[in-house]
C-alpha cells in the first residue's frame, strides 16, 4: 500500500506560487498585502453527514472547497490559499484521482492554492477538513453585525435547488428525472459569487452566505445587528428547474434549504446602483427581496401581503 507520503506526493503536492512556500514543509509562508486583514475560515464534510456516500468524487472535491470559498465571499475577502485534512478508510486511487482534479480546477480557477494539509487513515468512512486564507481591506469586511434599520436584503444566485435535489436523492420527494437533472448541480457544484463579493468590501453593510438556509442564516445578522427582517416571497429567485414541484415544498427549499452557498447581504437604498453595477461586471445574479426593519425576526410576506412566515427555520446538526 502506497505509505501517506507518497499519497500527498502524487494527489496533493503541486507548486506552491513563487511567493509562498507550499507543501513539503511543517508550515506554508505566504504574505497578506499592506493594508489588508488576514481572513480564514474552515468546515468539515463527513461521509453520510454532508454527502452521500456514491458522490461523484470530483463533484465532491469541488464542493469541499467551494463551502469554503464561501465563507471568504461571505467576509468580502479574496482567497489566498487553502489547506486540505483528508481521512481515508481505504486509497482508493481512480477516487482520489477525481477528488484531487475537482478540488484543484476550483482551486485554480479561484486564485486559491492547496499549500498544505494532512492525509490519514480514518476507521470509516471519509473525512474532509479544508481551511481557507483570504484577504480583505482593513475595516471592510463584511460582518454579521453591521446591518441597518433602512437597509435593502439582498440575495445572490437562485433559492431552492439544492434542497429539492438533495431530497429527491434520499427519497423524501418523488423522483423528476428532469428536474433532478436541473437542480443536482446546484447541490454537488456550487459556485460561490467570490469576484462579486469581493467587490461588496466597502458597499454592503452586512452579509453572510446561505449555508443553512435563508431564514435561519438571516437570522444570524438579525441577531448580531439587533434588528428585524421584512421580506417579499414573491421576490425570491426561485431555480427556473423546479417548475413543477410542489409549491409548498419549493416555499420550504427557499425559504429553508441550506446548501445554497450563495450570498445573503445588506446595503443602504442608496447602494442600489452601486450594487447593480458591481453584479452586471462580475456576470451575477443578484435579487433584492426585502427590508431591514426595527423588530428581532425575518417576517416574509405573500403577493396578497399576508404573512406567511415568521422566525428562523434551517438546518442544525443538533436540532
Amino acid at each position: 500500500m502506497e505509505s501517506e507520503f507518497g499519497l500527498i506526493g502524487r494527489y496533493f503536492s503541486r507548486p506552491a506560487p513563487a511567493d509562498m512556500l507550499g507543501v513539503g514543509d511543517d508550515c506554508a509562508l505566504f504574505s497578506v498585502k499592506p493594508g489588508f486583514q488576514l481572513a480564514t475560515s474552515t468546515d468539515l464534510l463527513i461521509e453520510g453527514r454532508h454527502f452521500l456516500s456514491d458522490a461523484d468524487p470530483q463533484a465532491l472535491g469541488h464542493k469541499a472547497l467551494a463551502v469554503n470559498l464561501s465563507d471568504l465571499a461571505a467576509m468580502g475577502a479574496s482567497p489566498l490559499a487553502c489547506l486540505l485534512g483528508i481521512s481515508l478508510p481505504v486509497v482508493d486511487h481512480k477516487w482520489l484521482t477525481a477528488f484531487s482534479e475537482g478540488f484543484y480546477d476550483l482551486a485554480d480557477k479561484a486564485g486559491c492554492p492547496l499549500v498544505g494539509g494532512d492525509t490519514t487513515r480514518s476507521n470509516t468512512g471519509i473525512v474532509i477538513s479544508v481551511t481557507v486564507m483570504g484577504q480583505v481591506r482593513a475595516e471592510q469586511a463584511l460582518r454579521r453585525s453591521a446591518a441597518q434599520i433602512g437597509d435593502d436584503v439582498w440575495v445572490t444566485g437562485t433559492l431552492g435547488a439544492p434542497d429539492i435535489a438533495l431530497r429527491m436523492l434520499q427519497g423524501r420527494l418523488p423522483v423528476d428525472q428532469v428536474i433532478l437533472a436541473a437542480a443536482q448541480p446546484s447541490l454537488e457544484r456550487p459556485e460561490p459569487p467570490l469576484a462579486f463579493a469581493a467587490g461588496l468590501a466597502g458597499v454592503a453593510n452586512a452579509a453572510l452566505d446561505i449555508s443553512d438556509g435563508l431564514l435561519q442564516d438571516l437570522g444570524h445578522i438579525l441577531q448580531s445587528s439587533h434588528c428585524g427582517a421584512q421580506l417579499q416571497y414573491p421576490a425570491m429567485p426561485v431555480h427556473p428547474g423546479l417548475k413543477g414541484v410542489d409549491p409548498a415544498a419549493i416555499q420550504a427549499a427557499v425559504l429553508a434549504g441550506g446548501d445554497v452557498y450563495q450570498l445573503c447581504f445588506t446595503a443602504l437604498p442608496g447602494r442600489r446602483e452601486a450594487i447593480q453595477a458591481l453584479a452586471s461586471q462580475t456576470a451575477t445574479q443578484i435579487t433584492r427581496i426585502g427590508t431591514i426593519v426595527q423588530g428581532s425576526d425575518a417576517q416574509v410576506f405573500n403577493a396578497q401581503g399576508a404573512l406567511i412566515q415568521s422566525g428562523s427555520a434551517g438546518f442544525d446538526h443538533f436540532s
